[in-house]
């Protein structure tokens, strides 16, 4: 007899940890990286790698794409507030959807990307961007291993669904 109290059979409790441990891999890398940056770079110095990819140092007061960057610093809270508010849902939805991989994957790393970014925003008050493309001078808008884990997430979200359609037509 189980002395439990959580709903969920201890085999679904326990494989909440492997998500939680990439979402945290996925911080230590974002922070690592930055935190290099930081320590390298003055803010808009660079190094050309490549004739398509620089290493440049960039803050982002905003969110993706510089979105809300030009405002007074209230962004940088609700930047934070939507993060932290993000990565207690998908706790939450870890939690009740343990069994599916690919699924719980794309949340660990969303959360991980958030939480990285949440990271820079409270101790910077901006989010420390490093990688820049480019090409016939036309720059995509610099980004770090957070968003990295971010976008994976998302691009594997859309596979998930699109699997689960598939698997619900046959």
């Amino acid at each position: 007899m189980s002395t439990s109290t959580s709903p969920l059979p201890s085999g679904a409790r326990s494989s909440l940890w492997p998500w939680l441990g990439l979402a945290l891999a996925i911080i230590v890398l974002d922070q690592l990286t930055k935190q290099w940056i930081l320590s390298v770079y003055a803010h808009g110095e660079g190094t050309v790698v490549t004739g398509f990819f620089n290493i440049v140092r960039a803050h982002n007061p905003g969110a993706a794409f510089s979105f809300l960057a030009e405002h007074d610093g209230w962004q940088r809270w609700f930047f934070t507030v939507i993060g932290v508010g993000a990565s207690i849902l998908i706790v939450w939805l870890l939690r009740r959807h343990a069994g599916q991989t690919l699924f719980c994957f794309a949340l660990a790393c969303i959360m991980g990307g958030a939480l990285g970014n949440v990271v820079d925003r409270l101790m910077h008050g901006y989010v420390v961007d490093f990688l820049d493309f480019h090409w016939a001078g036309w720059h995509y808008p610099s980004f770090n291993v957070a968003d990295m884990g971010i976008t994976l997430g998302a691009i594997c979200l859309i596979v998930d669904e699109l699997r689960r359609m598939r698997r619900a037509k046959d």
